[in-house]
């Protein structure tokens, strides 16, 4: 008896449009629906962002087997680049990613040792000083064909590799798998800062930037425990900057000196 009932009340309910709501989203809910999906931000390229430890970073991870991880300081007018834009500009759509590539002077020439396509053109650094360069042991992150490396400057001069390209700074951030031992886990220094890591034999190059200012701790830890990476070396702070098209990102900053990036091969 009432299932008889139920056939023609829902029926009536049906041709009256009690129960359309539940059936089809309403057009304004659909069209809220198609917004949310459009507006989604989809990254293209070897950047990425990541948060560890509550604060937000960006990481670009290059294949040197697809790309070619290289230099860049002087222009073909024998001038810096001086900034992630101009670079861009020069190098075109093969350009998937940039960043500020080591400490420079007063005449954005590098402070340690620069190896761009094979020729020193600067010499590297053993003296002691202030600042976080000297913060020994420092390093050199260096490219020799397809793989790339990262070594505390000691072992960089003893190993003798003959890169490709090499930039010199400090202080380490991670060697062999173990934080910098002058690194305390929570400093009272916090700054926008950048770094290389290798993993995979030297196969993969990992980049980084913190979008806040960080403790070199934090940093430290997040080569060697999200990043997987048993070497690492600190580019620089505050004047750290990015340019990966595939995020619409290309920062502004204060002339710059060697710069470091992926083309295509």
């Amino acid at each position: 008896m009432r299932c008889r009932l139920a056939v023609p009340a829902l029926t009536a309910a049906l041709l009256s449009g009690l129960v359309v709501g539940p059936l089809a989203p309403a057009p304004a809910q659909a069209q809220a629906a198609s917004v949310q999906t459009q507006a989604a931000p989809v990254a293209k390229g070897p950047c990425h962002a990541v948060e560890f430890e509550g604060q937000p970073y960006t990481i670009c991870t290059v294949d040197l087997r697809r790309e070619r991880v290289r230099l860049f300081w002087l222009g073909t007018d024998g001038l810096p680049y001086g900034s992630l834009s101009s670079l861009a500009d020069r190098q075109g759509p093969r350009l998937s990613f940039a960043m500020n590539a080591g400490m420079y002077d007063k005449g954005q020439a590098p402070v340690g040792l620069y190896v761009e396509d094979g020729r020193e053109l600067k010499g590297p650094s053993t003296a002691n000083g202030p600042g976080n360069f000297h913060l020994k042991p420092n390093g050199v992150f260096y490219v020799k064909g397809d793989r790339a490396g990262v070594l505390d400057t000691g072992r960089y001069l003893r190993a003798k590799p003959a890169p490709d390209f090499a930039t010199q700074s400090g202080p380490m951030l991670v060697i062999e798998g173990k934080i910098h031992p002058k690194i305390s886990a929570d400093g009272p220094s916090q700054k926008i800062r950048n770094g290389v890591g290798v993993r995979d034999g030297g196969r993969v190059a990992v980049f980084a930037i913190s979008e806040r200012p960080v403790t070199f701790g934090a940093f430290a830890r997040l080569f060697k425990d999200t990043l997987g990476c048993r070497n690492a070396l600190f580019l620089d702070g505050s004047v750290s900057s990015l340019y990966a098209p595939g995020l619409g990102r290309s920062d502004l900053s204060r002339p710059l000196g060697p710069l470091v990036g992926a083309v295509a091969r």
